[in-house]
């Protein structure tokens, strides 16, 4: 038995600034004086999380920090001295790393950032590793609203949602897609009545208002209601955080930080992996740039969050709790601003790394007063002032760390980290804003189309376009002419992915695969002789547990038996003793039975175990009452349910409303009454976050690729056997759209240029945060947990997922037999995780392995069968012919 415990697994690629890896920041040409011309090379994104990794001016080879075209008037004001000490803040050598976090008043996460409690199983307590940061840069285009290789709609503009920021496609849209809508509500379905409503959260909802229907939990920007406010949340390409009072500049505003690739801190070497990768990077946490405040501002601030939907949230900040003047921060994921929406407030721009020079620059449009900063560590960052009234804000620079405006402004500040030569972009695009994001999708025959259409505010909102930074996974999917990590200058994007698995069924797959797949009859034999004893363990002792995880993972397993035999051996006497089981078994789950049942939280809407509530154990079943990993809890259960369904419909119509509910809870493609839309799968990042009510000084994580596709391989065979057309086709999307964000950030070729070169040969990336990467889990450090994580489950969608040349190259260089850790060296259940993923790159080996003699059951993870794995390598073409 595979021994693996994982508490909150968020992916990112640990890119942006802790969303995806850093990514190594490469020139590119840019040029901001031909407005038509495309321009890129600003910011990178990363593949590991997502962040943003800058890419310094003279890396671009344009002119340092200047415009000789715009004329510029030093601000009449003090002139702040040269601050050494602020000057190595913004610039920390990685030796000055921990210094760092102590100068500006944070802790860099630690191994305390994760309870060893939190395992999957009860294993003698690994001590967590260390947590690690990482932004990475974005680069820009400029174009025309320039989105995707296909438009979804022959006509201009897609109308924005007035009150819902997740709306399904209109008839009018799915015909102009000729295809599936992929976001059609699953159902309207109460919750069944034998499962209990229960308040009272063990995390209370505090710090949101004006949220009345189901929150989402598992979002960036939810270190912002949770525990003591203190984390940053990670919008890409920019981090923000509540300022709180720290020193040096005492502030209380929203804190804005940009990490520059130079500053990334790569870890210890490996001695054993070939090339001899970096275990973990990290990008510094709290540097704050800019802090966007006000003079009324003090110990009495609050900060609440408003209007938190699946893209994007409103954060506010009020001198006291019920007061009316107030600054307003929409955040939104990929904004190429942060703004902060003034009302009847006194502006305090200020910085903890200090400013060195502030200049007034010529206005880019009328009513917008725009000023140009440097910092002590020799950032600059553009500063855009946007007055109601239009009136002259008169900014003046007070000291060294602040900038005051004047009182009772209404308006809006908008500040950007400034690339050095493309100005007249952001100048082009200040004045507007984004607020809520729309998406849309379809599914026509083997292509796939998804759009995202921002809603925007501002005073030239209705005559500009919004600045919105591209990870590299969307790029790669828009057209031919743009293929690098980009920032875009529109108000919508789409994306197409053109080779979605629509032909994959329950049978072993792989790309090319036409038609399902046949057995020889010597291979059947051999199966046949090993499916009995598997058949015949005890389904009941272990399904009936006191977690939903383990739980559903041997449902998924018996399931697997139950069809390879029924289906592949075409033996239904043989299966029907098990499926009977297997029916039974799961009833105990749809009765609500099992030894903790579901309650239906009334708080933050959502079916959670009750095991927090009656234990007061929040980690308990990896944190599920708080929302931790229910896309691999429920994932089991609804893929489980899909095999059932298939080989008896008459099963349907008692347990379909059971099913459905866990798809909403998950992956609800709408948001309705009772569950908030897309809880787990991030659509902007293309992947899913599996870490929930819990705070994080690197937000969110995920650690397991293959049960993310595992979710989506569920939903697409849910979908197809319950007759949801909508979900099948979001499934497919969803396996389309994972296959290149994989590839992208997690699953690392050796031609990988979004995670940095110093890393990349760990083939995988481990633990991928929102602000960090760690080549490592949550339970141990064995090589073959850290790369087997993200193999098993192996499934139909296994070698979608898992390119067959990265598995070549992952094998050659950790398990093959003159590699760091043989494969046939490897104890437990992980050796034969390791021999099942062979199957994609040599299934004869595969084979070979799993129709031994005396072979040993250890070697099967209590997950897995050897009978679906024999299946498994001979359908890709190992074994017997």
């Amino acid at each position: 038995m595979v021994r693996r415990v994982k508490i909150w697994l968020t992916e990112a690629v640990l890119i942006s600034s802790g969303i995806l890896t850093s990514v190594q920041s490469r020139p590119f040409p840019l040029s901001s004086d031909n407005p038509e011309a495309p321009s890129r090379g600003i910011f990178r994104a990363q593949a590991a999380g997502n962040w943003a990794n800058y890419i310094p001016p003279s890396d671009l080879g344009g002119p340092e920090f200047s415009d000789s075209k715009r004329s510029q008037s030093k601000l009449p004001s003090i002139v702040p001295p040269q601050t050494t000490a602020v000057q190595s803040l913004g610039e920390p050598a990685p030796v000055q790393l921990d210094q760092l976090a102590k100068n500006v008043g944070v802790s860099l996460s630690s191994t305390k950032t994760e309870p060893a409690s939190r395992y999957r199983y009860p294993p003698t307590p690994v001590a967590q590793p260390a947590a690690f940061t990482a932004q990475a840069p974005f680069n820009l285009k400029s174009s025309s609203i320039r989105s995707a290789t296909a438009p979804i709609a022959s006509s201009g503009t897609f109308a924005p949602p007035t009150k819902s920021e997740i709306i399904p496609t209109s008839s009018a849209m799915a015909s102009a897609m000729a295809s599936q809508d992929a976001f059609l509500p699953v159902s309207r379905d109460q919750i069944p009545s034998n499962i209990p409503k229960r308040g009272g959260h063990p995390v209370p909802k505090n710090h949101i208002v004006n949220v009345p229907g189901p929150m989402s939990t598992n979002k960036f920007y939810a270190n912002f209601f949770l525990n003591g406010q203190q984390n940053y949340s990670y919008a890409h390409p920019y981090s923000v955080g509540w300022s709180k009072g720290i020193d040096p500049t005492k502030s209380f505003g929203l804190a804005v930080s940009h990490v520059d690739a130079h500053q990334r801190v790569l870890g210890e070497r490996s001695n054993n992996i070939p090339g001899n990768p970096a275990r973990y990077y990290i990008n510094p946490v709290g540097i704050q740039s800019i802090i966007l405040s006000a003079t009324e501002f003090g110990n009495s601030t609050s900060l609440s969050v408003s209007d938190a939907q699946a893209f994007s949230t409103d954060v506010i900040l009020r001198p006291q709790q019920n007061a009316n003047a107030s600054i307003t921060f929409p955040l939104v994921q990929g904004m190429g601003f942060v703004t902060g929406v003034y009302d009847n407030l006194r502006p305090l721009i200020q910085s903890q790394v200090a400013f060195r020079q502030v200049n007034l620059a010529a206005s880019p449009k009328n009513g917008v007063f725009k000023y140009t900063t440097t910092l002590e560590n020799s950032t600059n960052w553009l500063v855009y002032v946007t007055p109601t009234n239009g009136v002259d804000p008169k900014l003046e620079l007070v000291s060294n760390s602040t900038l005051r405006g004047q009182p009772g402004f209404k308006g809006a500040i908008q500040v950007a980290r400034n690339p050095g030569n493309a100005e007249s972009i952001y100048d082009r695009a200040a004045g507007a804003y984004p607020t809520k994001v729309n998406i849309a999708g379809s599914v026509s025959g083997q292509s796939g189309t998804y759009r995202f259409a921002w809603t925007k505010a501002g005073k030239f909102a209705n005559s500009t376009q919004l600045l919105m930074f591209a990870l590299p996974h969307h790029v790669a999917s828009f057209d031919s002419a743009s293929k690098q990590p980009t920032a875009c200058v529109g108000d919508s994007w789409t994306m197409v992915e053109p080779n979605l698995p629509i032909n994959m069924g329950f049978e072993p797959w792989q790309p090319g695969m036409s038609g399902k797949p046949s057995l020889s009859s010597a291979a059947k034999q051999a199966i046949k002789a090993v499916a009995p004893s598997e058949l015949s363990q005890d389904m009941n002792a272990q399904t009936n547990l006191d977690s939903m995880y383990f739980s559903g993972k041997a449902l998924g397993k018996f399931a697997g038996v139950v069809y390879t035999v029924h289906e592949m051996l075409q033996d239904p006497g043989m299966a029907s003793t098990a499926l009977k089981t297997l029916k039974e078994c799961f009833a105990r789950f749809v009765e609500n039975k099992q030894k903790h049942p579901l309650v239906y939280d009334t708080v933050w809407k959502g079916v959670v175990s009750s095991g927090a509530y009656t234990t007061g154990d929040i980690y308990l079943d990896f944190g599920n009452t708080l929302y931790n990993d229910h896309h691999f809890h429920y994932g089991y259960f609804i893929l489980a349910a899909a095999i059932i369904g298939k080989l008896d419909q008459s099963w349907l119509a008692a347990n379909k409303a059971w099913v459905n509910m866990l798809v909403r809870d998950a992956a609800n493609p709408v948001a309705d009454d009772l569950f908030p839309f897309s809880r787990g799968f991030d659509w902007y990042n293309g992947h899913s976050w599996a870490k929930g009510l819990f705070a994080s000084i690197d937000g969110k994580d995920q650690e397991s690729t293959s049960e993310d596709t595992m979710f989506a391989y569920a939903l697409k065979m849910w979908g197809k056997t319950s007759g949801d057309a909508s979900m099948e086709a979001r499934g497919n999307l969803m396996l389309g759209i994972l296959s290149r964000s994989l590839d992208n950030y997690f699953l690392m070729r050796n031609n990988n240029t979004n995670q940095p070169k110093e890393f990349i040969r760990n083939k995988v990336t481990g633990i991928l945060f929102e602000n960090k990467c760690d080549h490592a889990t949550y339970f141990g450090t064995n090589l073959e947990y850290i790369q087997g994580i993200h193999m098993l489950p192996l499934l139909p969608a296994s070698a979608y997922a898992r390119r067959k040349d990265f598995v070549r190259e992952e094998w050659d260089a950790m398990f093959a037999s003159n590699a760091t850790k043989p494969a046939s060296t490897v104890d437990g259940g992980w050796r034969g995780v390791l021999y099942a993923n062979l199957a994609i790159i040599d299934p004869g080996a595969s084979w070979n392995f799993f129709a031994q003699n005396n072979f040993n059951m250890s070697w099967i993870d209590g997950g897995a069968s050897r009978t679906w794995y024999l299946a498994y390598a001979a359908c890709l073409g190992g074994g017997p012919k």
